[in-house]
């Protein structure tokens, strides 16, 4: 059986969403879409302009003026925002900050899920198919997917695993033990995050009501994405 070729998987930070979504997308061919990244771009865009980013008011007045572009290779992807490269910009602690505010205003997403729902479109109209990743991609984003994902792990394995990858980003010598020392402060981070993802009112993060929920707690990558496949070879093709 063909593979479903519209995968969408939600789930909170620290998850493996982006790595597990990467590695889905190239195991069966498809393109790769991460919506964080978008809202991150959407973040730096507000950042460079001074915008009060504890104003709604003042970040949905001025939505419509970043221009966010997301590759959907899952290779070597590049995130622009006003034509500048910002693929590594945004992964830094003004962004990081930032992006829950900016993420949380309607404006916005109504403005990011109109541009998400064109590159799977595009897509689907090219036979490339694609794997979106992000926080309401099967409740709002494409509620019929044939596939939904929410993609999980305890806090403190999502903590352990977000303070690695930013360990190994920064270049930090002997990474693991770095991640160790950091990795309180992350989990106080992404309970902070996923207290204001969980509880805003437009587009919180949640299961979609038809979403297969995956515990990646002691998985691996490959033993996730082995997992993925067999559920989107299991729904058959969507075209």
């Amino acid at each position: 059986m063909t593979p479903c070729t519209v995968i969408a998987i939600d789930g909170p930070a620290g998850s493996g969403k982006s790595s597990t979504s990467r590695a889905l997308a190239s195991r069966l061919g498809l393109r790769y879409l991460d919506t964080g990244a978008m809202y991150r771009a959407m973040a730096w865009g507000m950042l460079q302009r001074g915008v009060d980013l504890a104003d709604p008011s003042a970040i949905s007045e001025r939505s419509g003026e970043p221009r966010v572009h997301v590759s959907t290779s899952p290779v070597g992807q590049v995130v622009t925002c006003d034509g500048v490269d910002v693929t590594d910009a945004i992964r830094g602690e003004a962004v990081t900050a930032a992006v829950s505010s900016v993420s949380a205003v309607p404006t916005v997403r109504a403005r990011l899920v109109e541009l998400q729902r064109g590159a799977v479109l595009a897509a689907v109209a090219e036979g490339a198919g694609i794997v979106v990743e992000g926080r309401d991609i099967g409740t709002v984003v494409l509620p019929d997917a044939r596939l939904k994902v929410f993609l999980t792990a305890d806090e403190a394995e999502r903590a352990r695993r977000r303070a690695l990858e930013e360990a190994q980003r920064a270049g930090v010598p002997d990474a693991e033990q770095a991640a160790d020392k950091a990795a309180t402060a992350v989990r106080a981070r992404l309970a902070a995050r996923d207290a204001v993802d969980s509880g805003r009112a437009a587009s919180p993060l949640r299961p979609a009501d038809d979403a297969v929920v995956v515990d990646a707690t002691s998985l691996s990558l490959d033993e996730v994405v082995d997992r993925m496949v067999q559920l989107a070879t299991e729904r058959g093709s969507d075209e």
